[in-house]
């Protein structure tokens, strides 16, 4: 199994503001996989993947990537996993607005041994012509392409999607789903992709739906369809 999470709890705060965020969360999810999870705002959705992603500190359980057991790991160890295995495409994108898109997709580029080709990634992505635009000069759509080009130059195993399309209208939505749809067919790069849409559902191979910190429904997708078939996004 390539991610393994068991009994994982995060809270924050203490006394009276104390709040129990993750209450035991335990699956799995294979290699090669795009597994969506699913829940309203507050369920903890982006508290798991960030844990995931050891941006966030789990206070307890157990999350293995590869076999590499994260929590507990010291902080240097930790850098290396992000920077050896993750790729992390935002919500509002956080992309630096003085470089260009080129240079912007170069920052992790450069983190990466094994890095793919920028100049193929800018022509799949549709983002040659745009190369030397600062993000201001894009649109939403462009500026989550050049997010997508970021987090997946590094070649990483896992790629982590916080609302991917959150702030895009359907049909740029379409385009960047059918985007990482090809990212995961192409290089087998198992996502994790948090979304509030359950549409989006139909397109994965696994489903993980959340609501107040535990999971409350599993479900495997033998059949996942392309992001051109999704309706109502």
């Amino acid at each position: 199994m390539y991610l393994e999470i068991r009994d994982l709890k995060k809270s924050y705060g203490e006394g009276s503001s104390h709040t129990q965020v993750l209450r035991g969360i335990t699956t799995s999810v294979e290699a090669g996989q795009i597994c969506a999870i699913l829940g309203p705002s507050g369920s903890g959705k982006s508290t798991l993947l960030n844990c995931v992603g050891a941006l966030e500190t789990a206070d307890s359980g157990s999350i293995r990537v590869e076999g590499q057991e994260l929590v507990g790991l010291k902080p240097a160890d930790l850098a290396e996993y992000r920077r050896e295995k993750l790729g992390f495409i935002f919500q509002f994108y956080n992309l630096v607005p003085n470089l260009t898109v080129r240079e912007n997709i170069q920052v992790c580029q450069f983190l990466s041994k094994s890095p793919l080709s920028l100049d193929m990634l800018l022509e799949k992505l549709g983002l040659t012509e745009h190369q030397k635009k600062f993000p201001a000069q894009l649109s939403g759509g462009q500026q989550q392409r050049c997010a997508i080009a970021r987090a997946v130059i590094k070649n990483p195993s896992l790629l982590l999607c916080d609302e991917p399309t959150g702030a895009l209208d359907s049909v740029t939505s379409r385009e960047i789903l059918t985007l990482l749809g090809q990212i995961n067919r192409d290089t087998r790069t198992t996502i994790l992709l948090v979304t509030h849409n359950a549409a989006i559902r139909r397109m994965c191979h696994k489903v993980i739906a959340i609501r107040d910190g535990r999971i409350v429904e599993e479900t495997e997708n033998e059949n996942p369809c392309s992001a051109q078939e999704l309706e109502d996004l």
